[in-house]
């Protein structure tokens, strides 16, 4: 690994965004640490160029090994990390006048609790350097009522106060904290949990976005790289939404 390059950690490369985030660091000059990499993603990332860090079976980051385990794989390796991802998440749907407790204590594990576990083991690292980019990814429904996922959106709201709070508590260190909330992506979770997986129910489910279309993974990926690539940092404790105008 030459001096030169920065290292970024992707939480999950299994699916979602995680692949084309890590080929868009690869491309900017990035080694990479990478949890559960989808089939054949190491060989093309090597291929641009980046050393690669594996770690498997990290893909629930509700439990706290998970980050931690990406921590230590890339301090082993590596050092030092220069910048984090993580999306995490479970789709909680339903009516709150239908829901009950354990339903609220999946959304609360899936949506807030796993980015906590994840700042929790990023941050220190990030702390003691003086440097360093963390971009947790939640969603736009934390913005805004959801008809139908009460619960769900409200464990996001959660989450991105986290990140505001963390934010808030280190910035005077140097560190970035930032999230990106989306909706209305083009994705298998996304689409099943909508009804969008037949041409008449995608379409829709797209009438409702003002852009009237959904997002993709390449496109949201470029979206990530300034909170990520080294190549801004006087932002921190922001949250953005991502949802093709309808937040």
């Amino acid at each position: 690994m030459s001096d030169t390059r920065r290292v970024a950690l992707v939480a999950s490369t299994a699916g979602y965004v995680g692949p084309d985030l890590a080929r868009s660091l690869a491309s900017r000059g990035h080694d990479l640490v990478v949890g559960d990499p989808a089939d054949g993603l190491v060989d093309e990332l090597a291929g641009l160029g980046a050393a690669v860090e594996v770690v498997t079976g990290v893909h629930n980051l509700a439990a706290p090994e998970s980050a931690l385990a990406l921590v230590a794989a890339a301090i082993s390796r590596f050092g030092r990390i220069d910048s984090a991802v993580a999306a995490s998440g479970r789709i909680v749907v339903g009516r709150f006048l239908r829901s009950s407790i354990e339903d609220l204590r999946a959304a609360v594990q899936g949506c807030l609790e796993a980015p906590y576990h994840f700042l929790r083991a990023v941050v220190p690292v990030m702390v003691e350097r003086g440097e360093g980019q963390v971009l947790v990814i939640t969603s736009a429904s934390a913005v805004r009522p959801t008809p139908g996922a009460p619960l769900y959106s409200s464990a996001r709201a959660g989450a991105n106060m986290l990140v505001r709070n963390v934010a808030d508590e280190i910035a005077p260190t140097g560190v970035q904290v930032n999230a990106v909330g989306t909706n209305f992506m083009d994705f298998p979770d996304f689409l099943a949990a909508s009804k969008a997986t037949t041409p008449e129910g995608r379409a829709k489910v797209e009438a409702q976005v003002p852009m009237g279309r959904l997002g993709t993974m390449q496109e949201f990926a470029s979206f990530c790289m300034p909170y990520l690539d080294g190549t801004s940092r006087f932002t921190t404790g922001q949250f953005v939404a991502y949802a093709g105008g309808w937040a």
